[in-house]
């Protein structure tokens, strides 16, 4: 039978539930058990692809095409696994799903109310996963804080279901935060005992509370809040701020976080392995060099908006031990190309990420040239690649003008446009390639020689595509189409071979990369940046 394993959060939102959550489950993936991690989100948005970077942070999208919030990026990485648009539920598709119902006359012309009808979609939810994923554990996070009235809903399902299946086969982690009064040299223990009563009032005792800190606790403040939240002592559980969230698992190892949970659920202890994990750890607080890369686009000053890329970057700098600094370069800084060569001259190496609309495009471009004239190491993803087939064409083509009809419709030439299917569709919403396709690699490419394998499977998500008919030009003017769809009709990989590393990906590699196997278009840039240096 499945245990489940309830997160919730209080005090203050942001407080790291995802990788607490995303930790536990590496920590039960260790034991040998199999874990399915699900994310519900209070906001009435069907999905947070429409939302805007800086207000949600980046989209993560499943193999499926879901998208979905960036827990689920740290959930994939953390237990090394590929999750879908089952593990992503947000008050948008319970309510939409329920109305659906109520104008198709599935509730018989009754009254359709909170409870019990959204509170029984919500745990509908629940039970679908398990099916799908039949794991030995499900752990679900509640995004926001206790007391929200949105989320209300969601803590309701919550006390009905561990109710309905019984003692021993579900527990809550309540998440909080003890702050630190730098004057009084404290920490206080009373926001952790309003938000746990705060839970309470709401019918739900939580069996751990998990203390974010940024200092470690003394004993009797954690006994204190043992004995004012009717929580066992070595059910308090210490989480101090780390240098890096991957040490956090072995930090809550110490703590006997897992075993603890496994007492509550009723389930035999095991032996975790974790010797790969802290070798990992050891590489990541002993780097033996140190390179530099510059993410160019549209939305940086929000790190949250590109995470994935960010952990991309460093899970292939753990590999070589390298430390990896990230500068961030706002693409519209770059408008001006000698204020952009003055921006890229102390890094090694460039990542020119993904983005809609025309916004900063042209600084996007014009770091791209930089990269190319310069030999500077360069990854391109999704308009990054778009971006880099536009100046090639530009530059090397004498294409003056050349442009995507995404930006220009009146562009003499198109060397980007939408398939000749899409062109009648008009306004948001229209179809995208979303989720894994297919790819075949060009035997001999750099390309085919990092990933060492003939066929690929990447995430997508895009409109716009490399116009076919400017496809030949381009070839005979140097650049290398090293990956094809299944059908030949989507180029999915461009490279210049004559350059130390220059490729460029219709995909989103950064979807896959995980902090033990780094994603190869990734590990590849690294490598050719660290000799740059």
């Amino acid at each position: 039978m499945t245990k489940y394993i309830f997160i919730t959060g209080g005090v203050v939102s942001s407080l790291g539930k995802g990788i607490i959550g995303a930790s536990l489950g590496k920590l039960l993936r260790a034991r040998g058990f199999s874990v399915a991690i699900q994310k519900f989100d209070p906001y009435i948005n069907v999905d947070p692809g429409s939302m805007c970077p800086f207000q949600h942070g980046e989209v993560f999208i499943t193999d499926d095409g879901a998208e979905t919030d960036l827990d689920l990026g740290h959930y994939e990485r953390f237990v090394d696994a590929n999750f879908s648009s089952l593990n992503s539920v947000t008050s948008g598709k319970i309510y939409q799903a329920v109305i659906n119902k109520e104008r198709n006359g599935e509730y018989f012309g009754g009254t359709v109310q909170v409870i019990p009808h959204i509170t029984n979609e919500i745990k509908s939810r629940i039970i679908q996963t398990q099916k799908f994923y039949k794991p030995d554990f499900q752990i679900i996070e509640i995004g926001g804080t206790v007391g929200d009235i949105e989320g209300l809903p969601f803590i309701e399902s919550i006390r009905q279901f561990k109710s309905e299946i019984g003692i021993g086969n579900a527990i809550n982690i309540h998440c909080t935060l003890l702050p630190y009064l730098s004057t009084s040299g404290e920490l206080k223990t009373k926001p952790s005992q309003h938000s746990v009563n705060t839970l309470r009032s709401y019918g739900i005792q939580p069996e751990i509370l998990v203390c974010r800190t940024a200092k470690p606790i003394p004993k009797i403040e954690k006994e204190k809040l043992a004995l004012f939240c009717s929580i066992a002592k070595e059910a308090v559980i210490e989480c101090k701020d780390m240098k890096s969230i991957y040490e956090v698992p072995l930090a809550l190892e110490e703590q006997n976080f897992a075993n603890v949970v496994l007492k509550l659920l009723q389930t035999p202890e095991k032996e975790a392995d974790l010797e790969s994990w802290k070798a990992l750890v050891n590489r990541i607080n002993h780097p033996d060099k140190t390179v530099k890369i510059a993410i160019a686009g549209k939305f940086t000053k929000l790190s949250d908006a590109y995470i994935s890329i960010v952990e991309a970057i460093k899970h292939a700098g753990y590999e070589q031990s390298a430390k990896t600094e990230i500068k961030w370069i706002n693409s519209d800084e770059c408008t001006d190309k000698t204020r952009c060569a003055e921006l890229l001259n102390d890094v090694q190496g460039l990542i020119v990420p993904g983005g809609f609309g025309i916004k900063n495009v042209d600084g996007m471009i014009n770091v791209i040239t930089y990269a190319r004239e310069n030999n500077l190491p360069f990854l391109g993803i999704c308009l990054g690649m778009q971006c880099a087939i536009t100046e090639f064409a530009r530059n090397v083509l004498k294409m003056k003008d050349a442009n995507s009809t995404e930006f220009n419709n009146h562009t003499p030439y198109p060397v980007i446009d939408l398939l000749l299917e899409d062109k009648e569709l008009k306004g948001y919403g229209g179809p995208m390639r979303c989720g894994a396709y297919d790819c075949k690699l060009k035997k001999g490419t750099k390309v085919q020689e990092a990933y060492g394998i003939n066929k690929i499977s990447e995430r997508h998500k895009h409109r716009y595509e490399v116009n076919p008919e400017f496809v030949e030009d381009l070839q005979k003017a140097g650049m290398v189409f090293s990956g094809e769809s299944n059908d030949g009709m989507f180029k999915e990989i461009m490279e210049l071979p004559q350059l130390n590393w220059f490729v460029g990906c219709q995909f989103h590699p950064e979807f896959k990369s995980r902090p033990e196997r780094p994603h190869p278009l990734f590990r590849e840039l690294i490598s050719s940046a660290l000799k740059q240096k």
